[in-house]
């Protein structure tokens, strides 16, 4: 009996000394009851296993939505492209459902002018005619007259694209605690206008490629007061991490919400992080987003599979949960203190798709704000995000990115080829999680490059 209180006392010491209760055990099944068996380079593509046999069928017919090729109209199938775009389907961005490429079709740039900068009425009207986005309220990143909110880099015949981007990469060294040397990499983009000229230099720039789509819906049906009790703005617990909830705007409610989705968490819900995805990346409007006489490119139905869609795919189940190495590499994961923004745990609650409510997921994030440093900063507001601040990724499903799409990149402009690179990145509230990483022998450091590989 003493020894077994003795033990349940050193177990309590060093939960609180990591900070996370790491030893309880993780379950492989990271989605719930949506969870999939599927550790290939489709892993990221099936659908929820619990639908009802009505909402599969509706996830398939969103799957043909979220696939269809956009053509210039009029066309009696898939009309509306452009005239200026991205890519012409979700898809296109979106391979195999997972992370992106630094490259062009998928980087995109968003860009805004600095808040309060004066525009003319004749320019917001400018503004309009080709950006329907622009209708609603954009917060603190007014929109650019000429460009909108994004940068276009492709155009139907009889268009020129708002600008051309080319990306060179800029090359940094560093060194581990051991000796062992690092190299990592940060974009540079050059953007020129279609008279020559650069961009004016009061527009604000930021790199973004696409973001995995797979357990979305499961996200989304976590309650508001489950973030915002994660949220610490002020540091009260002296951890060194304060999370901030960015407030943005929806859209269809007309009002301040809070935001969960994008790499700035500056969506609201999928809804309208579908119509945005098509008005911007693809030119279509849309009904959330229509032309200015009221009229669209795609209606209700196909804007709402194509986001029932993106609700209802499963997310991959762990794997190597029992091997001793991811096991020290997560007890690692927390003793750095990385737990304490990838939140392990948490819970869904009612949701209007059954399937996914009332689930113990594990995306790790905390769908929060965090300061990561000036060196990863775009220095460009949206809403309540400053321009150090991003939200916190999941990390489910992380070990498949590259098995789904080879030289796919980490981090919201896919700087890091690799795990490693994406950490000695991190930087802000991180800067000493980081740190912790840098000192650890090569031993240890894989350890926990195992464990995030595991999910």
């Amino acid at each position: 009996m003493i020894i077994f209180a003795v033990a349940i006392a050193a177990g309590i010491a060093l939960s609180i000394f990591w900070g996370q209760n790491w030893s309880l055990p993780r379950s492989p099944m990271a989605g719930g009851a949506t969870t999939v068996i599927n550790r290939t380079s489709r892993g990221f593509e099936q659908p929820a296993p619990n639908l009802s046999e009505a909402e599969l069928q509706d996830h398939l017919e969103g799957d043909r939505a979220f696939e269809a090729v956009f053509v210039t109209p009029p066309a009696p199938v898939n009309s509306g492209l452009g005239p200026l775009f991205n890519n012409a389907s979700c898809a296109g961005c979106h391979i195999r459902d997972g992370r992106g490429m630094p490259v062009k079709g998928q980087m995109l740039v968003r860009v805004s002018l600095p808040p309060g900068y004066p525009t003319t009425s004749e320019e917001q009207e400018v503004i309009f005619e080709s950006h329907p986005e622009a209708s609603v309220t954009l917060g603190n990143a007014p929109p650019v007259p000429g460009i909108g909110t994004q940068i276009q880099d492709q155009a139907v015949y009889g268009y020129q694209p708002e600008a051309e981007v080319e990306i060179s990469w800029q090359k940094s060294f560093g060194n581990y605690a051991d000796g062992t040397t690092y190299e990592l990499r940060s974009p540079v983009a050059r953007i020129t206008l279609p008279n020559g000229k650069p961009l004016p230099p009061e527009v604000l720039t930021s790199l973004r490629i696409p973001t995995p789509i797979f357990g979305r819906g499961l996200l989304e049906a976590i309650v508001d007061e489950t973030i915002l009790a994660l949220a610490d703005p002020e540091d009260s617990n002296k951890d060194g991490i304060s999370g901030r909830p960015n407030m943005v705007w929806d859209t269809t409610a007309q009002k301040v919400v809070l935001g969960r989705f994008g790499h700035k968490a500056n969506i609201p819900d999928l809804l309208q992080q579908s119509a945005s995805a098509y008005v911007n990346d693809m030119g279509v409007t849309n009904p959330l987003f229509p032309e200015k006489d009221g009229s669209s490119d795609i209606d209700d139905r196909t804007l709402n599979t194509a986001t029932f869609y993106t609700q209802t795919l499963a997310v991959p189940a762990r794997t190597m949960v029992d091997d001793p190495i991811v096991k020290q590499g997560e007890k690692l994961f927390n003793q750095a203190n990385c737990a304490a923004c990838h939140v392990a745990e948490l819970r869904t609650a009612n949701y209007e798709i059954p399937a996914l409510a009332h689930q113990t997921i594990y995306p790790y994030s905390d769908l929060l704000l965090h300061d990561m440093g000036a060196e990863l900063a775009d220095r460009r507001p949206d809403f309540a995000a400053t321009g150090t601040e991003w939200r916190t990724p999941p990390l489910w499903g992380l070990g498949l990115t590259q098995t789904a799409l080879p030289y796919s990149g980490y981090l919201h402009d896919g700087r890091a080829r690799t795990l490693a690179e994406a950490i000695l990145w991190h930087g802000g509230e991180a800067a000493q999680s980081k740190e912790m990483f840098k000192k650890m022998p090569q031993s240890d450091r894989d350890a926990l490059i195992r464990f995030l590989n595991s999910l």
